[in-house]
C-alpha cells in the first residue's frame, strides 16, 4: 500500500528498481568469486565450487584410487560434488535470498 493513498511515485519505483538490479549484480559477482567445499568418503574426495556452482577442483587422495574398484572412485568424486553444489546452493539462499525477497514487495515486478 502507499502510505496516504495516492500513486506510487514512479521515479522512486525506478529508482529502487535499479538499485536492486546493482545490488543483485555485485551479489552475483560475489557469489563467482566465493569458493566452497564439498567432500565425501571422509574427506578423501573434496570438490570445490564457485558459489555460483562452477567446479572449480577435485582433489583425490590416492588411499580412495583403486584399480580394481573405479565404481566406488566415481559414486566419491559424484557425491562430493553434489555435497559442494548443495554449500553453494546455500550461500546463494544466503546472499540473494534477501534481494529476491526485497524485489517481490515492489508492485508490477514478477518475483
Amino acid at each position: 500500500m502507499i502510505p496516504g493513498g495516492g500513486q506510487p511515485n514512479m521515479q522512486q519505483l525506478l529508482q529502487q528498481a535499479q538499485k536492486m538490479q546493482q545490488d543483485l549484480a555485485l551479489a552475483q559477482e560475489e557469489l563467482a568469486a566465493t569458493e566452497v567445499e564439498g567432500q565425501a568418503g571422509g574427506g578423501l574426495v573434496k570438490a570445490t565450487v564457485t558459489g555460483s556452482g562452477e567446479l572449480r577442483s577435485l582433489a583425490i587422495d590416492p588411499k580412495a584410487v583403486d584399480s580394481e574398484d573405479t565404481e566406488t572412485l566415481a559414486d566419491l568424486i559424484v557425491a562430493a560434488v553434489q555435497a559442494a553444489n548443495e554449500n553453494a546452493q546455500q550461500l546463494q539462499q544466503e546472499k540473494l535470498g534477501p534481494l529476491a525477497q526485497g524485489l517481490g514487495g515492489m508492485p508490477g515486478l514478477p518475483f
